[in-house]
């Protein structure tokens, strides 16, 4: 008989449902975040299973990583393409688990890319950097329509870029503000 897994990642614990083909639940427990653990507790099941789907937002790579290294097939859900519970009153981290492990029954749990554990540093890195160079963006334009809006001069980015640029358009905590954002270390 197929089993299917869903669980439900927290940053201090997870739930665990496995679901058998007729959506019965035939496992759910609430653990702490701990490989050893959810190892034991799936490990009776592990020939059965079509797949392990872990649902979370940022903490995923050593439980998905541990299961794989121990033989299960893993899923990494799109959490922002699961269509939730319409209708439903209620729901809660085990009602999550099990509503991944009938998606997964069903073949239609959105995933997402498991990236190769030798790839995501440098993915990583990539999306660090995307993130400064955003936000080095949003402070430029902050000091260019501070001195716009304040003053009616248009200031260029090149211009507020140079080391030797100085905040003379504005007056008191307007130019503290717009100095804040300018600071260079």
């Amino acid at each position: 008989m197929a089993l299917y897994c869903g669980i439900d990642l927290h940053s201090n614990n997870h739930v665990i449902v496995v679901n058998d083909e007729n959506d019965k639940t035939v496992f759910s427990k609430r653990i702490a975040n701990d490989l050893s653990l959810c190892l034991e507790y799936l490990a009776p099941f592990k020939e059965q299973l079509v797949g392990v789907a872990v649902e979370s937002t940022f903490n995923w790579y050593w439980l998905v990583d541990g299961l794989a290294a121990n033989g299960f097939h893993m899923l990494l859900v799109n959490t922002a393409a699961v269509k939730q519970y319409e209708g439903l009153k209620y729901s809660g981290d085990f009602k999550d688990a099990f509503h991944l492990a009938h998606l997964m029954r069903l073949g239609i749990l959105p995933t997402g890319y498991i990236y190769p554990k030798e790839q995501r540093a440098v993915r990583d890195m990539l999306r660090r950097r995307m993130q400064l160079v955003q936000l080095a963006s949003k402070q430029l334009l902050s000091i260019q329509n501070q001195i716009w809006r304040s003053s009616g001069v248009r200031v260029s980015s090149s211009q507020i870029k140079k080391k030797s640029f100085e905040v003379t358009l504005l007056t008191h905590h307007l130019k503290t503000a717009a100095d804040t954002n300018l600071n260079r270390h």
